[in-house]
């Protein structure tokens, strides 16, 4: 499954509805930590099942990076039935971000 691309338009449906854990990235295109970690957000998002990864760009959401209280980046936010159960911010290997996200 590919790196969702979440809005304020679709997040409710995409993230808080989500019948699966959500690993929400917050990100911006001029972060240079950011732009290092989509390639392993999206190569996760092949291999893993049991999380749904959405990306969310703060400078087009800035409602949802201040509802998340999100103020530095990359912020890796997880989500399960809609209730925040975890956060990490700045950069992650792949090998860390497996273990953040628990195997799901």
């Amino acid at each position: 499954m590919a790196v969702i691309e979440v809005n304020e338009k679709n997040f409710e449906e995409q993230v808080l509805k989500s019948d699966k854990a959500v690993l929400i990235d917050f990100n911006a295109g001029w972060c240079g930590p950011c732009r290092m970690l989509k390639p392993v957000i999206e190569q996760l998002s092949d291999e893993l099942d049991g999380v749904k990864i959405v990306s969310v760009d703060i400078d087009e959401n800035d409602t949802l990076a201040e509802s998340y209280e999100v103020s530095s980046i990359p912020c890796l936010v997880l989500v399960q039935n809609g209730e925040e159960i975890d956060r990490h911010v700045g950069y992650l290997p792949k090998e860390r971000l497996i273990e953040f996200i628990g195997g799901r």
